[in-house]
């Protein structure tokens, strides 16, 4: 691919200073590429331009050279570009084999380890790291990075107590998940209070929060 003769701007990250990168430091067209695979969603052509510094006319040139591309090598996706926008999308030859592989996995239950932790988020949130591990009598740290690569839960900040730890809570994607509209939906015990806190097991949240995760096999629209 050939690289764009004008100089980009990215920001580093929203509310950041941009960084001012050159032509030898990267390719328009591959940068796209990867934004365009991170996105999922359409990207407006023009503000996209806007944002990387460089003309649309230089931007749009660089599309149609990567969709050219991504056509003539037959890939098992395609670049699709419409009105002011441009999208990433699978072939339509390939969606059989999509639903196969994807359909299985979107209907995946959690395992035992990942639900537990993921039980004790949910009722004692605010919660560390620590605090889920005496909780369940084990390390957690595999179902707590687990929980966070599906969106289940999240970083919280860091509680203002000794070293600091990072507190996790539950996510809207966990709440889309298990069907629920708020927190406060969450079964509780005699239908009014949470398992208590002071429990040293979670077989008492588990009974109430393991019926959840049979709705939860598919995405709620």
């Amino acid at each position: 691919m050939d690289r764009t003769a004008e100089q980009l701007t990215f920001p580093a990250q929203i509310g950041a200073a941009p960084i001012r990168l050159d032509q030898s430091d990267i390719d328009l067209t591959l940068a796209m590429e990867a934004a365009l695979f991170a996105s999922g969603e359409p990207i407006g052509v023009a503000e996209a331009a806007k944002t990387l510094g460089v003309s649309k006319s230089t931007l749009e040139t660089s599309l149609r050279t990567l969709q050219k591309e991504y056509d003539e090598n037959a890939r098992g996706m395609r670049l699709l570009l419409y009105g002011d926008s441009a999208q990433f999308t699978t072939r339509e030859t390939y969606a059989p084999v999509i639903r196969a592989l994807l359909r299985p996995v979107q209907k995946q239950p959690l395992s035992q380890a990942v639900l537990e932790t993921l039980s004790v988020v949910a009722y004692r949130q605010p919660v560390t790291r620590s605090e889920i591990d005496q909780v369940r009598g084990v390390k957690s740290d595999a179902s707590v990075h687990t929980l966070i690569n599906k969106g289940l839960i999240r970083e919280l900040g860091r509680r203002d107590t000794l070293g600091h730890p990072m507190e996790f809570g539950t996510t809207d994607a966990f709440l889309r998940h298990f069907g629920l509209s708020a927190i406060t939906e969450l079964p509780m015990k005699d239908g009014s209070a949470p398992p208590s806190p002071s429990s040293d097991s979670v077989s008492e949240q588990i009974a109430l929060f393991a019926p959840l995760e049979s709705p939860s096999t598919h995405s709620p629209q």
